[in-house]
């Protein structure tokens, strides 16, 4: 199936390429040809370029390919013998004529002949492919990711289709080893769907940084959605090398590297702005004009009851506006809330109940009909267990 696929996305590729390539010689050659003749008459370079072309399109409008250009390709074979062309024209002829060994021996001539020729690699891709070589035809994929504009972004979602298989884990993996580059796109691709999950586990390279991993996000979103907190908490932690087991991650506020939602989301937008700053502080800037969120970080805290304490500095009376809530994931509404000012004047504790997995942590703003702006700072944050029957 993969090989298919490779076939279906990388035909147009290939044809673009060979008509952008010989734009200025197909221009003439269909609109004056008498032009083109006089121009580039016999040259091999420009008779190979348009039969390509003229046999490219035919393939793309599904017609049968004019013999002329084969004549063409045959007459340019002759005049310029380490032309990879030739050989390309002569594997798709044996491929269509069921000659699939002398088709491959073609293929592999022109690769020798242009290490760099993406219509080589294409082709070789779909014959190893076909024959079941998994490993050398993933080979062929990875040059054409390096060949094809954007190719890695290109081909990940149809390695992550062939990564759907645990027998083809060992392939990828040194195709991922030898080339980088095409892991991310795949494992981003299998990192949306929770039936995938394991290939991802499975495939990503332990010695990654954090920062690079741009599949860990939508992987962590597709296990929360699945429910199964737990295990993204633990592919969170191990990724971003961080101590399991707090109530509340970050509540110095120190950590920039670790992504969310097991680390704080931060606001820059129309609402408000929150930033951190040194010294275990957090910066909390609300514009006062439209209602929204500023901050939140998911919990997976045990059923009980929870203490959070704080000190808040700046303009107190302007607090009132900002509020802490619990959230129970995927819930309604809130399980308890308090306003900001209340929560730094006496603490606030609440009871997370049974049944509730995951909890949202929300700081959020609400706006008023004299809009004021609130710049106040959160120092001090702690969460902790609060007295059994509190």
């Amino acid at each position: 199936m993969i090989g298919r696929r490779v076939v279906a996305i990388l035909t147009a590729l290939l044809v673009a390429v060979q008509v952008v390539r010989n734009a200025g010689a197909s221009q003439f050659a269909e609109t004056r040809p008498t032009v083109a003749a006089k121009i580039w008459s016999g040259r091999p370079d420009v008779q190979l370029s348009l039969a390509m072309t003229e046999i490219a399109r035919a393939a793309r409008a599904g017609r049968p390919v004019p013999a002329t250009a084969f004549a063409s390709v045959a007459d340019a074979s002759v005049k310029d013998p380490l032309a990879p062309e030739p050989f390309l024209v002569r594997g798709v002829q044996a491929q269509l004529a069921g000659e699939g060994d002398v088709a491959q021996r073609a293929f592999e001539a022109a690769q020798w002949r242009d290490p760099r020729s993406l219509p080589a690699a294409y082709f070789l891709a779909e014959r190893y492919f076909r024959a079941g070589d998994a490993r050398r035809g993933l080979v062929e994929v990875g040059a054409l990711a390096r060949l094809s504009p954007n190719g890695a972004l290109t081909v990940g979602p149809y390695l992550a289709a062939y990564a759907g298989s645990p027998t083809n884990w060992p392939a990828l993996r040194a195709l991922f080893h030898d080339d980088p580059k095409l892991a991310g796109p795949a494992l981003a691709a299998l990192a949306g769907n929770i039936a995938t999950v394991p290939a991802v586990v499975a495939l990503v390279d332990p010695r990654q940084k954090v920062e690079d991993a741009y599949w860990l996000p939508p992987l962590l979103g597709t296990l929360i959605e699945a429910g199964q907190y737990d295990r993204a908490h633990t592919i969170w932690a191990k990724m971003s090398g961080v101590r399991a087991g707090q109530l509340l991650y970050d509540a110095g506020f120190s950590d920039r590297r670790s992504p969310p939602p097991f680390n704080w989301t931060l606001a820059s937008s129309t609402v408000g702005l929150t930033e951190r700053q040194p010294g275990g502080r957090f910066h909390v800037l609300f514009y006062g004009q439209e209602d929204g969120m500023l901050a939140s970080q998911l919990l997976l805290l045990p059923p009980g009851t929870y203490q959070l304490s704080m000190r808040l500095l700046g303009d107190a009376a302007r607090a009132h506006a900002l509020n802490w809530s619990v959230w129970c994931d995927k819930g309604a509404a809130p399980i308890a809330s308090v306003s900001l000012d209340a929560a730094a004047a006496r603490g606030w504790r609440f009871t997370v109940p049974r049944g509730c997995a995951a909890q949202w942590l929300k700081l959020s703003a609400v706006s008023s009909d004299m809009p004021q702006q609130s710049d106040l700072t959160i120092a001090e944050l702690q969460l902790q267990r609060g007295p059994p029957g509190a």
